[in-house]
């Protein structure tokens, strides 16, 4: 399977003092990878939660860091669909340095459908799971 592939530049907003990026940032690249790998599927997320009253949030996340990524490195940050069942959808993704091609960190993670108005479980409208059941 072909991954979605998003890149990204690390700003020096991004790191830390010694110019490395900081920790939490690395979730940060993840969700705007995944954002934009929706937004390429046809899911606007702001449409779904006013039109479908439903949204996702992130169920569990393990990740894996591999190696330090620092100021004004490109990164390519994958998504690369696992699984999409009723109200989850499991992703792995990766993040890669453009320049050398070295591995920065890994990421599995569980995402859920939940309803906007009440944050309740509910299952994905069948529409989404027709768009996001497909390679990327």
């Amino acid at each position: 399977m072909i991954p979605f592939v998003w890149k990204v530049r690390v700003y020096w907003e991004d790191t830390d003092a010694g110019g490395v990026v900081y920790h939490s940032q690395y979730l940060n690249f993840f969700e705007r990878a995944r954002t934009e790998w929706l937004r390429a599927k046809g899911v606007h997320q702001a449409k779904i939660a006013s039109e479908d009253n439903v949204l996702f949030a992130i169920r569990h996340m393990d990740i894996n860091f591999v190696q330090a990524a620092r100021l004004d490195d490109e990164l390519n940050i994958t998504v690369t669909n696992v699984d999409v069942g009723g109200v989850r959808m499991t992703f792995n993704q990766e993040m890669t340095r453009c320049s050398d091609k070295q591995q920065v960190a890994t990421a599995k993670l569980t995402a859920v459908c939940l309803r906007a108005d009440n944050f309740k479980p509910t299952r994905m409208p069948k529409w989404i799971r027709a768009e996001i059941g497909s390679s990327p």
